[in-house]
């Protein structure tokens, strides 16, 4: 079965990648924080984690998703 040569990828973009790299991140922090048994910083790290969906959304209606008007073709 070969790939639809037209389809751009699942998240092949910039605001798909710096969603999950920011998401990435927070996770990463707030295990390191829980094992230091920092709750407020866990809790910090839970609200970057929703906040890099938010760049995400904000970065897919600037036009940076997939099939945006700034996005690679």
């Amino acid at each position: 079965m070969s790939a639809n040569p037209i389809e751009p990828g699942h998240g092949d973009s910039v605001a798909a990648w710096t969603t999950v790299i920011i998401i990435i991140v927070a996770f990463a922090l707030g295990t390191f924080f829980f094992w230091l048994d920092w709750a407020a910083l866990v809790w910090a790290s839970a609200g970057l984690a929703v906040a890099g969906v938010v760049v995400g959304i904000f970065l897919k209606r600037a036009g940076y998703g997939v099939g945006g008007s700034k996005s690679k073709h």
